[in-house]
């Protein structure tokens, strides 16, 4: 049903080399290509870094999603429907009004761009983004568009499409009027972002006013709607989550124009909430990503006060926090146009610890030439550091404020245990589960690595296999498991080919051997007269 040669081709340059495919891995750093897709087996396997599997691996690695997710993500490119086992199906109804909203929405952003790009309603924005240097191939890349300066453009427009009107007003565009009958749009003479789904999606839209009295908020955002929660989508992730991966770590920046002027800049490992909160969805969501976030909030008091109050979420998922201080007056959009990505990528590059920045923020806002700053300090540092429940750390910005401040250490050490025992908060993963020592997996021997690949050429010699071989036999662990699987599935009569099978094994380690197993091109003569040597 799924090719693999169609579902990484559609996210890599597929190449072909004789019967195979190859690409430069997605996975790991390479200059020559590794990576093979074997399209008569359905498998993908890198021989560089060894991962393989089948295209719900793939799509499961590559997006960093679960399993689960890859097979619905699969199921809805192909416009196939899932059929659920033993419950647990979504609501048909509820998937069919999440598919419409996803329509309107994707067809409100189609109508946007278009009265940015062509029709007098989207002048102001056109000047606005000339202004603010954005370039027409950003404009495109995250389809930016404009809303006209009118209370019914977009009611109207839901009724040239036959779209309902209370649809509509779900998926958070008009609003009721108070007290009569009828609607108005939410969005009026605005710059409008569109924001995706982490499969680029239209999901809801952030729009700037481009005129106004003050009275008038600088954004309005969609609210939270059945295919939109707020604490649980990042503006630009659809687009660099790739980047992400590929850096190690995550810059979180404040706006939607800082984020894209840093993207079109190079710097693409970034993301940015809605708004200043930043959640513990959000943390959790970067986790699955990476181990290190980078703050880089605007300069403004704001901004800051921002970067503090994410402490607890990012401590919670277990991810070490920089934080990027961006001169004053500038956010990192206009710092780029003044000094360059060069610069900006330096600034990150020397982004300090959360602690050593929270040390240097509190005793800029207190004063450490007498005791009631001091104290505040003392007070605020130890209430931080002690969220960590590493005593190395507590003991480490002891030390350093200690000479902050010009006080001995161990009067600091005194001062942070008065702050209480407030300990890191605990992960959900790490709540519930001890830390296991990972298994060291050395590869197979060349006789154990060899009858894999002449099972996986001779499929119909497991018959024979099973009468000379028992799997307690086999020395190494993954090679057992493979082939233990292999024979159980033969005597009972429910061998169903290759590829059910690679879905079938539950270990990582075992599809990467086996799908390295089946990627060798070269040709094996006689291969049942070898089956027999290695037995």
């Amino acid at each position: 049903l799924f090719r693999s040669v169609d579902v990484i081709g559609g996210y890599l340059p597929l190449k072909r080399a004789g019967a195979n495919f190859v690409a430069l891995c997605p996975f790991h750093k390479e200059k020559s290509p590794s990576f093979n897709v074997n399209p008569h087996r359905q498998i993908f396997h890198c021989f560089g870094c060894h991962k393989g599997g089948d295209v719900f691996t793939f799509v499961k690695e590559y997006e960093n999603i679960g399993f689960v997710d890859a097979v619905t993500r699969l199921a809805e490119r192909a416009k196939m429907p899932l059929e659920y086992v033993g419950g647990g199906a979504p609501d048909p109804q509820s998937r069919h009004e999440k598919d419409q909203l996803l329509q309107i929405h994707e067809q409100i952003t189609q109508r946007w761009q278009t009265a940015l790009a062509n029709e007098a309603s989207g002048q102001l924005a056109r000047d606005y983004l000339a202004k603010r240097g954005v370039s027409e191939e950003a404009i495109k890349l995250f389809r930016i568009g404009a809303a006209p300066d009118s209370w019914d453009d977009t009611v109207n427009w839901a009724k040239s499409k036959d779209f309902p009107a209370e649809l509509v007003e779900k998926a958070g565009l008009i609003l009721k009027r108070d007290g009569s009958e009828g609607h108005y749009d939410r969005f009026r003479g605005r710059l409008m972002f569109p924001i995706c789904d982490e499969q680029g999606r239209v999901i809801a839209f952030s729009g700037r006013v481009l005129s106004g009295d003050e009275k008038t908020a600088k954004y309005v955002n969609s609210p939270e709607t059945p295919i939109f929660t707020k604490s649980k989508v990042f503006f630009g992730l659809d687009k660099s989550k790739r980047a992400i991966l590929d850096a190690g770590f995550a810059i979180v920046c404040e706006g939607q124009l800082d984020l894209i002027a840093c993207f079109m800049a190079g710097v693409q490992n970034i993301v940015a909430p809605q708004g200043t909160a930043f959640t513990d969805q959000h943390a959790r969501i970067l986790k699955r990503y990476v181990d290190e976030v980078v703050l880089c909030f605007d300069s403004d008091e704001a901004g800051q006060n921002a970067a503090v109050r994410s402490l607890d979420s990012l401590l919670a998922s277990g991810l070490a926090v920089r934080v990027a201080v961006v001169p004053r007056p500038h956010d990192p959009d206009s710092f780029i146009k003044a000094n360059g990505a060069e610069a900006f990528r330096q600034m990150i590059g020397n982004a300090a610890g959360y602690f050593d920045y929270y040390l240097e923020r509190l005793c800029a806002q207190n004063p450490t030439n007498n005791d009631k700053g001091r104290l505040a300090v003392l007070r605020a540092m130890g209430e931080a550091v002690k969220k960590t429940g590493n005593q190395v750390l507590v003991d480490k910005y002891a030390q350093k404020t200690a000479l902050r401040l010009g006080v001995s250490p161990d009067a600091v050490r005194s001062e942070f245990k008065k702050t209480g025992s407030a300990s890191r908060p605990v992960a959900e993963s790490e709540s519930t589960e001890s830390i296991e020592l990972e298994e060291e997996i050395l590869p197979p021997s060349t006789s154990e690595f060899w009858l894999l690949r002449l099972l996986v050429v001779c499929e119909g010699a497991a018959v024979a296999l099973a009468t000379k071989i028992q799997p307690a036999w086999i020395q190494h662990r993954v090679v057992r498991e493979i082939v233990a699987r292999w024979l159980e599935l033969h005597a009972a009569g429910v061998w169903a080919g290759f590829a059910s099978f690679m879905s079938q094994l539950e270990s990582d380690e075992a599809r990467s051997l086996l799908t390295e197993a089946a990627a060798e091109n070269r040709a094996i003569p006689n291969p049942e007269q070898q089956l027999a040597d290695v037995l």
